[in-house]
Protein backbone atom coordinates (compact mmCIF):
# COMPACT_ATOMS: atom_id res chain seq x y z
CA UNK A 1 0.00 0.00 0.00
CA UNK A 2 1.45 3.44 -0.93
CA UNK A 3 0.17 6.98 -0.73
CA UNK A 4 -3.38 5.61 1.01
CA UNK A 5 -5.78 8.11 2.70
CA UNK A 6 -9.10 7.61 3.78
CA UNK A 7 -11.53 10.59 4.62
CA UNK A 8 -15.14 10.96 6.88
CA UNK A 9 -16.22 14.29 5.78
CA UNK A 10 -13.97 16.82 7.27
CA UNK A 11 -11.81 13.74 9.13
CA UNK A 12 -9.08 12.65 7.45
CA UNK A 13 -8.46 9.08 9.87
CA UNK A 14 -5.37 8.11 7.36
CA UNK A 15 -3.06 10.10 5.98
CA UNK A 16 -0.55 8.96 3.03
CA UNK A 17 -0.17 5.39 4.49
CA UNK A 18 2.16 2.57 3.25
CA UNK A 19 2.06 -1.04 4.63
CA UNK A 20 3.78 -3.68 3.43
CA UNK A 21 2.81 -7.57 4.00
CA UNK A 22 4.68 -10.70 2.62
CA UNK A 23 4.08 -14.17 1.97
CA UNK A 24 5.28 -16.12 5.08
CA UNK A 25 5.34 -13.26 6.66
CA UNK A 26 3.64 -11.85 10.33
CA UNK A 27 3.46 -7.88 10.61
CA UNK A 28 2.11 -6.21 13.65
CA UNK A 29 -0.67 -3.15 13.30
CA UNK A 30 -0.21 -1.48 16.04
CA UNK A 31 -1.66 2.04 17.59
CA UNK A 32 -3.46 4.27 20.38
CA UNK A 33 -7.00 4.05 19.96
CA UNK A 34 -8.07 6.87 17.45
CA UNK A 35 -4.66 5.95 15.12
CA UNK A 36 -6.64 4.51 12.07
CA UNK A 37 -5.98 0.83 12.13
CA UNK A 38 -9.50 -0.75 12.03
CA UNK A 39 -9.83 2.21 9.16
CA UNK A 40 -6.93 0.91 7.43
CA UNK A 41 -8.46 -2.92 8.01
CA UNK A 42 -11.65 -1.81 6.03
CA UNK A 43 -9.90 -0.45 3.50
CA UNK A 44 -7.58 -4.05 2.99
CA UNK A 45 -10.27 -5.85 3.31
CA UNK A 46 -12.77 -3.59 0.85
CA UNK A 47 -15.12 -2.69 3.83
CA UNK A 48 -13.94 0.77 3.39
CA UNK A 49 -12.24 1.79 0.16
CA UNK A 50 -9.57 4.15 0.08
CA UNK A 51 -10.22 7.90 -1.07
CA UNK A 52 -6.33 7.87 -2.35
CA UNK A 53 -3.48 5.75 -2.72
CA UNK A 54 -2.15 2.46 -4.24
CA UNK A 55 -2.96 -0.96 -3.56
CA UNK A 56 -0.52 -3.78 -5.29
CA UNK A 57 -0.93 -7.32 -4.83
CA UNK A 58 1.79 -9.49 -6.47
CA UNK A 59 2.97 -6.50 -7.73
CA UNK A 60 0.09 -5.59 -9.93
CA UNK A 61 -2.31 -2.47 -8.71
CA UNK A 62 -5.64 -3.61 -7.72
CA UNK A 63 -9.02 -1.84 -6.92
CA UNK A 64 -10.45 -3.52 -3.45
CA UNK A 65 -13.64 -1.37 -3.80
CA UNK A 66 -15.81 -4.52 -1.95
CA UNK A 67 -15.38 -7.25 0.71
CA UNK A 68 -15.75 -9.84 -2.28
CA UNK A 69 -12.58 -8.03 -3.97
CA UNK A 70 -10.58 -8.42 -1.37
CA UNK A 71 -11.97 -12.28 -1.06
CA UNK A 72 -11.01 -12.95 -4.96
CA UNK A 73 -7.80 -11.93 -4.02
CA UNK A 74 -7.64 -14.40 -1.16
CA UNK A 75 -7.71 -12.05 1.70
CA UNK A 76 -9.69 -13.28 4.98
CA UNK A 77 -10.04 -11.59 8.56
CA UNK A 78 -11.18 -12.72 11.80
CA UNK A 79 -12.91 -9.31 13.64
CA UNK A 80 -12.79 -9.29 17.06
CA UNK A 81 -16.33 -9.55 17.57
CA UNK A 82 -16.16 -13.01 15.60
CA UNK A 83 -19.41 -12.07 13.04
CA UNK A 84 -20.70 -15.58 14.10
CA UNK A 85 -24.51 -16.66 14.06
CA UNK A 86 -25.15 -17.53 17.19
CA UNK A 87 -28.70 -19.78 16.26
CA UNK A 88 -26.75 -21.75 14.01
CA UNK A 89 -24.57 -24.60 14.55
CA UNK A 90 -20.54 -25.22 14.55
CA UNK A 91 -21.02 -26.21 10.89
CA UNK A 92 -23.33 -23.69 9.62
CA UNK A 93 -21.29 -20.92 11.05
CA UNK A 94 -18.12 -22.49 8.99
CA UNK A 95 -19.80 -22.68 5.69
CA UNK A 96 -21.74 -19.31 6.25
CA UNK A 97 -22.32 -17.60 2.71
CA UNK A 98 -20.25 -21.15 1.15
CA UNK A 99 -22.74 -23.85 1.82
CA UNK A 100 -22.50 -26.55 -0.56
CA UNK A 101 -25.22 -28.57 -2.36
CA UNK A 102 -28.08 -27.33 -4.27
CA UNK A 103 -29.60 -24.17 -3.62
CA UNK A 104 -33.23 -26.43 -1.65
CA UNK A 105 -31.41 -29.16 -0.39
CA UNK A 106 -27.55 -28.51 1.43
CA UNK A 107 -24.94 -31.22 1.66
CA UNK A 108 -24.66 -31.23 5.39
CA UNK A 109 -22.50 -35.06 5.18
CA UNK A 110 -20.04 -32.77 3.12
CA UNK A 111 -19.98 -29.87 5.32
CA UNK A 112 -19.34 -31.77 8.15
CA UNK A 113 -16.86 -33.63 6.82
CA UNK A 114 -15.12 -31.21 5.65
CA UNK A 115 -15.16 -29.08 8.89
CA UNK A 116 -13.66 -31.81 10.75
CA UNK A 117 -10.51 -31.39 8.19
CA UNK A 118 -9.65 -28.35 9.41
CA UNK A 119 -7.03 -29.04 12.13
CA UNK A 120 -7.63 -25.71 13.57
CA UNK A 121 -10.54 -27.07 15.60
CA UNK A 122 -8.65 -29.17 17.19
CA UNK A 123 -5.44 -26.37 17.90
CA UNK A 124 -6.38 -24.53 21.05
CA UNK A 125 -7.22 -27.37 23.22
CA UNK A 126 -10.47 -26.18 23.05
CA UNK A 127 -12.07 -29.47 21.21
CA UNK A 128 -15.77 -29.37 20.41
CA UNK A 129 -18.41 -31.68 22.38
CA UNK A 130 -20.51 -31.55 18.69
CA UNK A 131 -20.35 -30.36 15.21
CA UNK A 132 -23.90 -29.70 15.79
CA UNK A 133 -24.67 -27.63 18.36
CA UNK A 134 -25.20 -23.90 18.41
CA UNK A 135 -22.78 -21.57 18.55
CA UNK A 136 -24.72 -19.85 21.39
CA UNK A 137 -23.62 -22.42 23.69
CA UNK A 138 -19.69 -22.45 22.84
CA UNK A 139 -16.85 -20.67 25.51
CA UNK A 140 -15.44 -17.81 23.73
CA UNK A 141 -12.05 -19.46 22.99
CA UNK A 142 -14.31 -22.42 20.96
CA UNK A 143 -16.00 -19.29 19.64
CA UNK A 144 -13.14 -17.56 18.56
CA UNK A 145 -11.97 -20.97 16.83
CA UNK A 146 -14.92 -21.30 14.85
CA UNK A 147 -14.29 -18.05 13.17
CA UNK A 148 -10.86 -18.74 12.50
CA UNK A 149 -11.88 -22.40 11.31
CA UNK A 150 -14.74 -20.26 8.25
CA UNK A 151 -11.37 -17.85 7.92
CA UNK A 152 -9.20 -20.72 6.40
CA UNK A 153 -12.11 -22.36 4.52
CA UNK A 154 -11.18 -20.92 1.27
CA UNK A 155 -7.36 -21.11 1.67
CA UNK A 156 -6.62 -17.41 1.82
CA UNK A 157 -2.84 -16.08 1.46
CA UNK A 158 -3.30 -13.05 3.50
CA UNK A 159 -4.76 -13.44 6.86
CA UNK A 160 -6.28 -10.44 8.72
CA UNK A 161 -6.76 -11.18 12.91
CA UNK A 162 -8.04 -8.51 15.13
CA UNK A 163 -7.21 -8.69 18.17
CA UNK A 164 -7.62 -12.44 18.57
CA UNK A 165 -6.08 -13.17 21.74
CA UNK A 166 -8.66 -10.24 23.59
CA UNK A 167 -10.72 -13.16 24.86
CA UNK A 168 -8.91 -16.34 25.37
CA UNK A 169 -7.27 -17.49 28.56
CA UNK A 170 -3.47 -17.54 29.16
CA UNK A 171 -3.10 -21.38 28.00
CA UNK A 172 -5.13 -20.93 24.80
CA UNK A 173 -3.62 -17.74 23.82
CA UNK A 174 0.12 -19.91 23.37
CA UNK A 175 -1.69 -22.05 21.81
CA UNK A 176 -3.24 -20.00 19.64
CA UNK A 177 0.38 -18.02 19.10
CA UNK A 178 1.78 -21.24 17.87
CA UNK A 179 -1.12 -21.34 15.60
CA UNK A 180 -0.21 -18.73 14.18
CA UNK A 181 3.69 -19.43 13.69
CA UNK A 182 2.04 -22.15 11.56
CA UNK A 183 0.19 -20.32 9.75
CA UNK A 184 3.15 -18.10 8.64
CA UNK A 185 5.09 -21.36 8.05
CA UNK A 186 2.71 -22.18 5.08
CA UNK A 187 3.45 -19.01 3.82
CA UNK A 188 0.39 -17.44 4.78
CA UNK A 189 0.75 -13.38 5.30
CA UNK A 190 -0.95 -12.11 8.61
CA UNK A 191 -1.76 -9.10 9.82
CA UNK A 192 -1.96 -9.19 13.82
CA UNK A 193 -3.75 -6.37 14.99
CA UNK A 194 -3.32 -6.17 18.76
CA UNK A 195 -2.64 -3.86 21.38
CA UNK A 196 -0.63 -6.60 23.43
CA UNK A 197 2.69 -6.13 22.91
CA UNK A 198 3.83 -9.24 24.36
CA UNK A 199 1.47 -11.44 21.93
CA UNK A 200 3.29 -8.76 19.13
CA UNK A 201 6.92 -9.60 20.59
CA UNK A 202 6.42 -12.93 20.50
CA UNK A 203 5.12 -14.10 17.10
CA UNK A 204 5.66 -10.74 14.94
CA UNK A 205 8.42 -10.47 12.38
CA UNK A 206 7.75 -6.45 11.93
CA UNK A 207 5.69 -4.17 13.33
CA UNK A 208 3.86 -1.06 11.71
CA UNK A 209 2.99 1.97 13.96
CA UNK A 210 0.41 4.37 13.34
CA UNK A 211 -0.46 7.33 14.95
CA UNK A 212 -2.93 9.76 14.22
CA UNK A 213 -3.77 7.92 10.55
CA UNK A 214 -0.05 8.48 10.04
CA UNK A 215 3.08 6.05 10.18
CA UNK A 216 4.93 6.64 12.78
CA UNK A 217 7.52 3.69 12.14
CA UNK A 218 8.11 0.04 10.69
CA UNK A 219 10.39 -1.88 13.10
CA UNK A 220 11.81 -5.16 12.70
CA UNK A 221 10.91 -7.37 16.01
CA UNK A 222 13.94 -8.97 17.31
CA UNK A 223 16.10 -5.98 17.39
CA UNK A 224 13.73 -3.36 18.73
CA UNK A 225 12.62 -2.80 22.44
CA UNK A 226 8.84 -2.46 23.81
CA UNK A 227 9.44 0.98 24.84
CA UNK A 228 10.74 2.05 21.27
CA UNK A 229 7.01 0.65 19.90
CA UNK A 230 5.11 2.18 22.72
CA UNK A 231 7.56 5.31 22.19
CA UNK A 232 5.77 5.65 18.41
CA UNK A 233 2.53 4.67 19.49
CA UNK A 234 2.09 7.34 21.53
CA UNK A 235 3.70 10.23 19.79
CA UNK A 236 6.67 10.41 21.66
CA UNK A 237 9.08 9.46 19.72
CA UNK A 238 8.23 11.39 16.05
CA UNK A 239 8.59 8.69 13.00
CA UNK A 240 6.55 10.13 10.54
CA UNK A 241 8.91 11.43 7.92
CA UNK A 242 9.35 9.98 4.92
CA UNK A 243 10.14 6.36 4.87
CA UNK A 244 9.74 3.21 2.67
CA UNK A 245 10.93 -0.50 3.38
CA UNK A 246 13.09 -2.44 0.89
CA UNK A 247 12.67 -6.14 0.31
CA UNK A 248 13.99 -6.82 3.37
CA UNK A 249 12.23 -4.77 5.59
CA UNK A 250 14.26 -2.03 6.84
CA UNK A 251 13.32 1.48 7.15
CA UNK A 252 15.01 3.62 5.13
CA UNK A 253 14.98 7.49 5.65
Amino acid sequence: MRGVSKRFGAVRALSDVELDLRAGEVVALVGDNGAGKSTLVKVITGVGPADEGVIEWDGRPVRIARPRDAQGLGIASVYQDLALCETLDVVGNIFLGHELGGRVVLDEVAMERRARELDVLDSLSTRLPDFRVPVATLSAGQRQTVAIARALLGEPRLLILDEPTAALGVRQTAQFLDLIERLRDRGLGVLLVSHNLGDVKAVADHVAVLHLGRNNGFFSVPTTSQEQIVSSMTGATDNAVAHRRDRWGEVLR
